[in-house]
């Protein structure tokens, strides 16, 4: 209780410090014309709490002639940067006083200035206490939930939402101002509760949507008109399984907008729907429409895989890089594959430790690893066992690999191992690592000491060296047709 007391006392005296103009050495002119209001605060206590505010003052310094900083906030509104400030300086805020569109911008804020604990904070108050309010406003909070991509936790509540209730999103008044980028993670979504001629017509609608121009019956299209809509929903058409409607879904919804696929496509989904037992194309019916681009996944070769980070795609893509075929091959693989999960760092725990404990003398794992305040995933595959006996050992078959995002397949990265000495690094004061440092998961709780660096494999897997923290990591044995690799 005198602990408590003391930290009282102490955001009494620094909000007072706020208040008080003799010691602060820095303005800061928020919002924009006609609303600007000029703040004075304290560089040192900026610094320290705001990453953001850090990068931007270290960049700023004042000249010889000033006797304060002066930096520019224009995208945050006065009276939300005022409570933002109470915040820094105070350590404390009551959301419970505020309006909670008040408190969506306030995470906004919060966001732009890489203040963590608070968008923690304003994510769990939303989900748990205003849910009835995020419900009635679920636009409004989809679309803000990926405006950063630390808003992690808003973002799996309403992907999880929208996956068992399709209409809260598809069929309101605001669809058609989602963002590209919204309605594509949407659709890739493998939990989606929707057919495939359902998300082939919103996507449509939605395309026509940004093209008000153009007619609305596509006899009436011109070559141009074709051309716009074909750009428009560019993005979206590998993600659309053509091959999953029925012949008369496919004659009256998409026929009449062939010109808008590519042509590979087109020819393809000509030949199923005219023959269906024609046997270049028996494959498709299930692989949808990943059947014209290199990568083609066919998720039923996974029986089923328990992770929180990767989906059966991603778990199909892996395995077939471990069956080391092409990628443009037909049919990646026929094996059947199932990953046992073996470790989670959520449920039991985030330490070398323990994860030689679980996962030494095993062989044929594959490590997933879910970079925290990003979308990336990283991953290894090892077959040969882990030890803590601090060596590099030898592997040939090895390979790490990258998702960027991990909400698009296709932009990934594998890269096999170069030098077969150098496969794994079995130090027991580090998790899975490959290679001499090209990936390395190290440090208690994997906390800001995890780093990429090439080396050992072919190609890096990711654009920076920058050392990383984990959110969540897991790791599989892979045992195929009943028994191990």
């Amino acid at each position: 209780m005198v602990e408590n007391k003391f930290l009282l006392k102490l955001s009494q005296n620094l909000l007072e410090i706020l208040d008080d103009d003799q010691y602060n050495d820095i303005i800061i002119e928020v919002g924009n014309d006609p609303y600007i209001k000029i703040f004075r605060a304290h560089m040192v206590i900026l610094s320290y709490r705001s990453p953001y505010l850090r990068r931007i003052l270290s960049t700023n310094k004042k000249e010889n002639d000033e006797s304060l900083v002066h930096i520019k906030l224009p995208n945050i509104s006065p009276n939300i940067f005022e409570i933002i400030l109470g915040y820094i300086y105070g350590g404390k805020i009551s959301l419970e006083k505020f309006d909670t569109t008040d408190v969506v911008r306030i995470l906004v804020a919060a966001g732009e200035l890489s203040l963590r604990e608070l968008i923690t904070y304003i994510q769990s108050y939303l989900i748990k206490k205003k849910s009835t309010w995020v419900e009635k406003n679920f636009n409004l909070v989809y679309q803000t939930s990926f405006k950063n991509e630390t808003f992690l936790e808003l973002q799996r509540y309403c992907t999880d939402s929208i996956s068992k209730d399709p209409d809260k999103i598809f069929h309101t008044p605001n669809f058609f101002s989602i963002p590209e980028k919204l309605l594509i993670n949407l659709i890739q979504n493998d939990n989606l509760t929707m057919n495939e001629i359902e998300v082939w017509d919103h996507v449509l609608k939605w395309g026509l949507a940004q093209n008000p121009e153009l007619p609305s019956d596509p006899t009436k299209f011109s070559k141009e008109d074709f051309n716009i809509l074909r750009d428009t929903l560019e993005k979206f058409i590998p993600f659309i399984k053509f091959y999953n409607l029925s012949s008369k879904e496919f004659l009256v919804k998409v026929l009449p907008y062939k010109k808008v696929l590519p042509k590979e496509l087109h020819k393809n989904l000509i030949k199923y729907y005219l023959d269906p037992n024609n046997s270049n194309n028996n494959n498709n019916k299930s692989e949808g429409t990943k059947s014209y681009i290199p990568k083609e996944i066919n998720s039923k070769n996974i029986k089923s895989i328990d992770s929180k980070i990767i989906t059966s795609q991603h778990a199909e893509l892996i395995s077939s890089w471990i069956d080391r075929y092409d990628i443009t091959d037909k049919l990646i693989t026929n094996n059947t594959y199932d990953f046992k999960l073996l470790i989670r760092g959520s449920r039991d725990g985030f330490s070398p430790k323990k994860f030689h404990e679980i996962c030494d003398c095993l062989p044929h794992t594959v490590s997933i690893i879910k970079v925290k305040y990003h979308n990336e995933i990283l991953g290894g595959y090892n077959q040969i066992t882990w030890d803590s006996d601090s060596m590099l050992d030898i592997a040939k078959d090895n390979f790490i690999f990258s998702f960027k995002d991990k909400d698009n397949i296709d932009n990934h990265i594998l890269s096999r191992v170069k030098n077969e000495k150098q496969a794994i690094n079995n130090w027991f004061i580090h998790g899975p690592s490959f290679g001499d440092g090209d990936l390395t998961l190290s440090g208690l709780n994997y906390y800001d000491d995890n780093y990429c660096k090439k080396s050992s494999y072919e190609v890096p897997i990711r654009e920076s060296g920058d050392r990383f923290s984990i959110e969540e990591y897991e790791v599989f044995q892979i045992i195929k047709e009943n028994k191990l690799l």
